[in-house]
């Protein structure tokens, strides 16, 4: 909706027509308005509720999951070690991180352009901690919106004392355990129970970063709240240049709404007194926890929580109205009046998306546990033994991904000749580790028909071939 249109349908003073000039929880003077949100009710609120303990049992849960002796996920990045689905990622597996990155930003881009800030109202850790759990602890111990904003007025008696007192005391226990939850996922759950078990004398560092992050994440959820997704956020900045008209957002049908006026039991043949269905309550703004006001038209600071769909559907209830009034929508479906559909814009980039989770989890899926490269010992040409064999010295590195350590063997693969192994042993590798060692390839004079030959080499362990490898002899050729 523009600014003109915003004028001829509300009848807002002029001041208005600026909104898009600020956020909305920032005056003129750049001073902070704080956002006291109203309780939600309504059908989507209780859907984003059960999607919410969804996410509040994986996040719980996940660190304590194993699978074949490890984390299901953990994200070591000190160590550069990377575990997903259980299966091991290291340096040497950067192709991959870079193929995830690659699919992570082109999803973002088609899943905003189809579906608006659908991941932001429904699913981001952000908003749920922040609407599901501590503005609900904040519900409980302070009340709703007008009891929260009187106590914040009022003189520091002993039931404020008593009530700051105990919501920031819940508020930081909470972020201490939010946050030891996330250091699970670096670390590892193990690791962290063995650091809660022992003297906290020996994890000085480690009880020092926790309490810091503790500190953040208090501060982010009792302070910064919705500034977080307003002037951090980069997905909020991306918003504007990723949506367009037919994308699916939170909106206001102005169309239905204007002309606003207070609510009325009026006559339908009385001509004078026909206005549009928004009664101008205000309540999608008393609710909204961005303090925005959607009939603004889509906005930087709209993380598409339903909160505002919710209010207004009540309000349309208990004054005899259809709801939808504010619903989903795309601003081309709102200037034309038709409903939402399932358009071939957003089935096209649905089975884009689906094939790029596709192809990502069919590489991760396929990803070799045991991993290696052989490559010629630099700076040596081959070596001739007798008169019908020539050799060469190659070097072998393997990288373990699996739990348990390997005793591996080489073998030639295709070819007559043999494997000389120059330390005499097979190649010992530690559980996710490395092994390295170096050998030598000897193959009759009368196979060689080129300067380069390809060698395929079997890694075993026992009877079992792991993987093969490939490398090229050089050997002499016209004698």
């Amino acid at each position: 909706m523009t600014n003109d249109q915003h004028k001829q349908f509300s009848g807002a003073p002029d001041e208005s027509a600026t909104f898009r000039d600020r956020i909305a929880t920032v005056d003129e003077k750049g001073k902070r308005k704080w956002v006291y949100a109203h309780k939600t009710k309504g059908r989507l609120f209780n859907i984003r509720t059960w999607v919410s303990w969804g996410f509040f049992a994986l996040f719980f849960a996940l660190p304590f999951i194993k699978y074949k002796g490890r984390p299901l996920f953990l994200f070591n990045i000190p160590e550069a070690k990377f575990i997903l689905f259980g299966r091991v990622f290291w340096p040497q597996d950067f192709f991959i991180f870079g193929i995830t990155m690659i699919t992570a930003i082109v999803f973002i881009i088609l899943f905003t352009a189809a579906f608006g800030r659908l991941f932001c109202g429904w699913v981001c850790p952000q908003t749920i901690f922040m609407e599901m759990l501590f503005r609900k602890i904040e519900f409980a111990i302070e009340g709703d919106a007008p009891a929260q904003r009187l106590l914040d007025k009022g003189p520091w008696n002993g039931e404020k004392i008593m009530k700051k007192t105990a919501k920031h005391f819940i508020f930081f226990l909470l972020a201490f355990i939010v946050s030891n939850f996330f250091l699970a996922y670096i670390i590892g759950m193990d690791e962290l129970m063995q650091i809660v078990r022992e003297p906290a004398s020996q994890h000085i560092g480690g009880l020092s970063s926790i309490v810091i992050f503790s500190g953040v994440f208090y501060f982010v959820f009792s302070y910064f709240r919705e500034q977080a997704c307003t002037v951090v956020c980069p997905y909020g900045r991306l918003q504007g240049v990723l949506l367009d008209r037919n994308s699916m957002i939170v909106a206001y049908d102005y169309k239905r709404g204007e002309p606003r006026g207070k609510f009325k039991k009026q006559k339908a043949e009385d001509p004078a007194l026909q206005l549009g269905d928004c009664i101008d309550c205000f309540q999608c703004v008393k609710v909204c926890p961005t303090g925005i006001d959607i009939r603004n038209g889509t906005q930087m600071e709209c993380v598409g929580c339903t909160s505002c769909i919710d209010a207004c559907d009540k309000m349309m209830d208990a004054t005899g109205r259809e709801r939808g009034l504010i619903r989903y929508a795309s601003e081309n479906g709102i200037a034309e009046g038709k409903k939402l559909k399932f358009t071939g814009r957003m089935k096209f980039y649905s089975i884009l998306l689906v094939a790029l989770s596709v192809l990502l989890t069919a590489l991760l899926l396929s990803r070799k546990d045991v991993d290696g490269t052989i490559l010629r010992a630099g700076g040596m040409l081959y070596q001739e033994r007798g008169t019908d064999s020539v050799s060469n010295l190659y070097n072998i590195k393997v990288i373990n991904k699996t739990v348990h350590d390997l005793s591996l063997s080489l073998k030639l693969e295709g070819m007559p000749g043999r494997i000389i192994e120059a330390e005499g042993t097979n190649i010992i590798v530690k559980r996710e580790g490395q092994g390295k060692g170096s050998f030598f390839v000897v193959l009759p004079r009368n196979v060689i028909e080129a300067r380069k030959t390809e060698l395929s080499i079997g890694i075993y362990e026992g009877d079992k071939k792991i993987i093969t490898l490939s490398t090229n002899f050089l050997g002499p050729v016209g004698r």
